[in-house]
């Protein structure tokens, strides 16, 4: 099948029932009020139809040798990371924000890791059932959500200590033909215009915790599958249109009552000893996707303290480089931390490339303890007119439009207009709903600070850190 187009894609949202609840209204998928988040979607069908965009965007699958988005591919090498971190960089950079389509990429990899390690302990089919669910999404050129964060309850009890099972997504029941959950995923990103609904544990199992050992994938509109979703976007536009204002997201308060998995779907069901490892995978490849988004978010936020910094007529200043050249800095080094990840790679048993965890997790790391620094940076420079500015039709009224011009006005060199649209996308990007969440996002998004520690704690070789100062000092063991 050729690859699908915006169009393709938005005609089939439309055919899927309506399952959407926002603001206490039950929707469906051609709801205006989803529009700025399938745009982010639909960018990534429409760029992967241009010549100038395939060298990143189209890969080749290594189940049928045929091209393919490569938001659907899985990684066979080093090349491959490296590509799909610049890709997701570039396409940032289009919409703005986040790509949202990387997390149905990040999952299919992982499961292609673990499925497989699996099937070799306990002899289980997950990993056939894993490749013709993929040979199925590529063929058709699909996009996933992964629904990953539980809504966990009580945070220090593990999943079986819960007063409510439910607080956890649990496996109710075992049928000859498939399974029975109940649960619910919490800010599930682009959920709610998927074509699918990737389901993986969120955390390390016990044994008493196999229940709620699971995986599987189900369409977005499957039978027993609720949305409840927060739309955010930017307010829009009526005069200054501007690609910003195309683009915004969805997030999905995901609810499975009583779904039933028929078994080609399932991709584990109660072996707790792999909950974690494909927890810790998805992670992973997401954290490695960070590094390509997160960067392209820096760059934005960099060129829009550059670009007041010259409209306000203080480029060049000591304090406006230091600032400059730190959020370069951030930028490149989180970059730079997924590159090393790429290089530093392996190659699982599946045959899949995973990136080298301590990388990953440093990056999103040193991302995530940073995002109120780049806004702190930004709203220096700009002052305070992003949170004060007029309503954009005070610019257009007759009687005081011209007074605004004029006073908005800094360098004599740089237009009324141009002063407008950059303070109006600097309120945009600072004071706006979608700001709100997108600092939120930088911070807790592919996984928080303290996850990275953990993670880093875990597989980092202190030891090796302390042999090498032992051997310095002269200590023997």
């Amino acid at each position: 099948m050729p690859l699908r187009t915006p169009q393709q894609y938005i005609e089939a949202l439309k055919k899927m029932k309506p399952n959407i609840y926002v603001n206490g209204e039950l929707i469906g998928r051609n709801d205006p009020r989803l529009k700025p988040g399938i745009n982010v979607i639909a960018k990534t069908y429409e760029l992967a139809q241009k010549p100038e965009y395939q060298s990143l965007l189209l890969a080749t699958s290594h189940l049928t040798g045929e091209k393919i988005n490569r938001f659907t591919h899985i990684n066979r090498s080093q090349e491959d990371l490296l590509k799909k971190q610049e890709m997701i960089r570039k396409l940032c950079h289009v919409t703005g924000g986040c790509i949202q389509r990387c997390m149905g990429c990040d999952a299919i990899n992982a499961l292609s890791v673990v499925t497989y390690e699996v099937d070799k302990k306990y002899g289980t089919s997950y990993y056939e059932n894993f490749v013709k669910f993929l040979r199925y999404f590529q063929e058709n050129d699909l996009c996933a959500a992964a629904a990953q964060t539980d809504v966990k309850g009580n945070r220090v009890l593990r999943p079986h200590q819960q007063a409510d099972p439910d607080l956890y997504l649990h496996i109710v029941e075992k049928r000859d033909d498939g399974i029975v959950v109940r649960g619910a995923k919490n800010h599930i990103t682009m959920a709610s215009y998927a074509d699918e609904i990737i389901v993986l544990p969120t955390r390390a199992m016990t044994e008493k915790d196999k229940n709620w050992a699971v995986s599987f994938a189900v369409p977005g509109d499957w039978e027993g599958v609720k949305h409840v979703v927060r739309v955010t976007a930017l307010r829009p536009r009526e005069k200054l249109h501007a690609p910003i204002g195309e683009f915004g997201v969805g997030d999905s308060f995901l609810i499975f009552d009583d779904v039933f998995v028929p078994w080609e779907r399932v991709f584990l069901c109660g072996e707790w000893e792999f909950a974690g490892l494909l927890a810790h995978h998805f992670a992973n490849y997401h954290r490695h996707s960070y590094t390509g988004c997160k960067p392209a978010v820096t760059d934005i936020m960099l060129g829009s303290a550059a670009l007041v910094a010259e409209y306000n007529g203080i480029e060049g200043r000591p304090h406006v480089r230091t600032r400059l050249v730190e959020m370069a800095c951030l930028a490149e080094l989180v970059y730079a931390a997924g590159i090393a990840s790429a290089v530093k790679s392996t190659i699982s048993d599946s045959g899949t490339c995973v990136p080298d965890m301590v990388f990953t997790n440093a990056g999103r790391r040193h991302a995530g303890v940073n995002i109120y620094h780049e806004f702190d940076v930004v709203a220096e420079l700009a002052g305070g007119l992003p949170a004060t500015l007029p309503f954009e039709r005070d610019f257009y009224n007759p009687d005081v439009g011209p007074l605004l011009e004029k006073y908005i006005m800094r360098k004599e060199d740089i237009s009324a207009e141009k002063q407008h649209r950059c303070f109006r996308f600097l309120s945009d990007i600072l004071c706006s709903a979608l700001a709100g969440v997108n600092q939120i996002a930088g911070v807790h998004g592919g996984g928080s600070p303290i996850m990275e520690e953990i993670i880093i704690s875990q597989v980092y070789d202190f030891e090796e850190r302390k042999n090498i100062v032992k051997k310095l000092a002269g200590i023997e063991d």
